[in-house]
């Protein structure tokens, strides 16, 4: 199972990060990167399942594309809000991991403003 071969990189990449950040401080965040990196490129076959989900559930219900495009985008923005935010809280700037956060949460709002207002006007529509 890949969960397992994750949770390897992830420990091995932890105990790198002890053992450089003992030796090269400055190293030690660009090592927490690439095994985050690594993990998220082995992923990328789930992500490709995903997807391939959603454009199911979108042919079987008709709903426009764009939707789920935005769905997917509002996803991805999702993750790598937090992913970043945790590499800034890693290498302690939890100031920035917070307005890092506070943008992915506005940016998510703003993305999915366009879904909100479909979502009215069915409910308009259906209203006497």
């Amino acid at each position: 199972m890949d969960i397992f071969k994750i949770l390897a990189i992830a420990l091995l990449t932890c105990v790198a990060t002890i053992i450089v950040k003992q030796v090269k401080p400055d190293f030690a965040s660009i090592v927490a990167i690439a095994g985050g990196v690594l993990i998220l490129l082995m992923l990328i076959d789930y992500l490709e399942k995903i997807v391939g989900v959603f454009q199911l559930i979108v042919n079987k219900t008709s709903l426009s594309p764009s939707i789920l495009s935005t769905i997917l985008k509002i996803i991805g923005v999702g993750y790598l809000t937090e992913f970043t935010s945790n590499i800034c809280l890693d290498s302690g700037s939890s100031s920035l991991s917070s307005k890092v956060l506070l943008a992915g949460k506005i940016i998510i709002l703003f993305m999915s403003l366009p879904i909100l207002t479909n979502i009215i006007d069915i409910i308009v529509g259906i209203l006497p």
